[in-house]
C-alpha cells in the first residue's frame, strides 16, 4: 500500500482527538467512510460475528483476508485488531505483522490477554511481545498500539495497567490503550504517560468532548456498532413477525446514502 495512508494515520495522533469507528465488514466500512470518518479500525468480535464465529475464534488467514477486502474498498487508513498477533513467538508475531502490512493495514494493535490460558500475561512477557511487534511494524511504517486488557477481564488494578502501558511504550508501542476505563481520573492518569491514548467508548465513559479535554487522542467503538446493527435487525424482524408492519424502513439508509456508499461504478 501507499505509505501516504500510514503517514496520515500517524499524523492523526499528533494533535486533537479523532473518532475511530469499527466496521465489521466491507459494507459497514464503506458506509462509515462516506460519513466522513478519517480512519477506521477492525473489530475482532464484530468481524467474528459476521462470519458466524465467536470472538477470539477467527483464524489469522481469515483476518488477513478481511483486512485486504476492507482496504481494497476504502481510501482511508485502517487499524487492525490483531488480538495476540496469532503467535506465541517473536518470529510468529513478525510474520503476522508482515501479512497484515501486505493486506494494507495502517495500524495494528496487540493485546496482553491469552485466551488459551485465560489469563493476562506477565508484564515482562507482554513487553517482549510488544517489542517484537514494534520491530516488525517499524519495517512497514505501521502505527503500533499496545493494549492492556485488565479492565475488560475484571482485573481493575489501575497501578498494574499503568505499569503495563509504560512498559509497552518503552518497548516500542506508539499508542497505548486500556479498554474498559471509564473514570476521568483513571483516563487522565493513562494520558499522563505521554503517549497517544485510545479510549473505548463504553457506557459510563465520558462523552467524546470530555475525553478530548482529558487529552485522549482517539476514541474507538469496538464491537458496539456491529451489535447495534444486529440489534436493529432483531427489532425489525420482531416487528415484521409481530405486527406485520415495516416501520423499520424509515430508519434505513436513504437511496442517496446507499448510492454514496455503494456506487454503481467506482
Amino acid at each position: 500500500m501507499s505509505t501516504a495512508l500510514r503517514d496520515s494515520f500517524r499524523a492523526l495522533h499528533e494533535d486533537g482527538t479523532f473518532l475511530l469507528p469499527n466496521p465489521w465488514d466491507v459494507g459497514s466500512a464503506r458506509v462509515l467512510e462516506t460519513l466522513g470518518f478519517p480512519a477506521l479500525a477492525t473489530t475482532s468480535s464484530g468481524f467474528a460475528a459476521s462470519i458466524g464465529k465467536a470472538d477470539q475464534h477467527v483464524t489469522r488467514d481469515e483476518l488477513v483476508a478481511h483486512v485486504a477486502a476492507i482496504t481494497a474498498a476504502v481510501g482511508i487508513p485502517l487499524n487492525v485488531d490483531a488480538e495476540r498477533c496469532f503467535a506465541d513467538t517473536a518470529g510468529g508475531i513478525g510474520e503476522t505483522v508482515d501479512l497484515l502490512a501486505d493486506a494494507g493495514a495502517a495500524g495494528i494493535s496487540i493485546e496482553d490477554y491469552d485466551p488459551a490460558s485465560g489469563a493476562i500475561e506477565p508484564i515482562s512477557v507482554g513487553a517482549e511481545r510488544v517489542a517484537a511487534a514494534a520491530e516488525a511494524c517499524a519495517r512497514h511504517g505501521i502505527v503500533l498500539t499496545a493494549r492492556a486488557e485488565n479492565h475488560i477481564y475484571d482485573h481493575d488494578d489501575l497501578d498494574d495497567t499503568v505499569a503495563r502501558l509504560r512498559a509497552y511504550r518503552e518497548a516500542g508501542a506508539e499508542v497505548v490503550y486500556a479498554p474498559g476505563l471509564t473514570a476521568p481520573d483513571d483516563i487522565a492518569r493513562v494520558v499522563s504517560l505521554g503517549a497517544p491514548v485510545n479510549v473505548l467508548a463504553v457506557p459510563g465513559a465520558p462523552p467524546v468532548p470530555e475525553l478530548a479535554k482529558l487529552g485522549v487522542r482517539r476514541v474507538s467503538t469496538g464491537g458496539a456498532l456491529a451489535w447495534a446493527a444486529y440489534g436493529a435487525l432483531r427489532d425489525a424482524s420482531g416487528e415484521l413477525q409481530g405486527s406485520g408492519t415495516t416501520t423499520f424502513r424509515a430508519r434505513a439508509l436513504t437511496a442517496d446514502e446507499r448510492g454514496a456508499a455503494f456506487p454503481r461504478k467506482r
